[in-house]
């Protein structure tokens, strides 16, 4: 059996711990967006299930304060009109029209 030299090997440790640098970036970016997809399933839970309506509304009030200077893309904007557009954390359905937010 041929011995590998020192410089081959190398090269092979190398490219495992470039292999195994990738697969522990690809975990801690599937591990943040989780965390933000079951932070924002919580606060739309909240939203929605108002067990406590003045949380709610602080909740709502805080998050059309804060999401306009957030949201940067039209599309992102368009994925939150409905609490954007809304005074209170009521259903859609009797959500006020934008001259009575004005």
């Amino acid at each position: 059996m041929v011995r590998k030299s020192i410089e081959q090997r190398l090269a092979e440790l190398e490219a495992q711990r470039s292999t195994l640098r990738a697969r522990l970036s690809k975990q801690e970016r599937a591990n943040d967006t989780r965390r933000k997809v079951l932070l924002g399933a919580l606060v739309l839970h909240r939203l929605e299930n108002a067990n406590d309506p003045e949380f709610t509304k602080r909740l709502g009030d805080w998050l059309r304060r804060e999401l306009p200077g957030f949201l940067t893309r039209d599309s992102d904007k368009a994925l939150f009109t409905d609490i954007l557009d809304a005074k209170n954390p009521e259903p859609a359905s009797s959500s006020p029209s934008t001259e009575q937010l004005a």
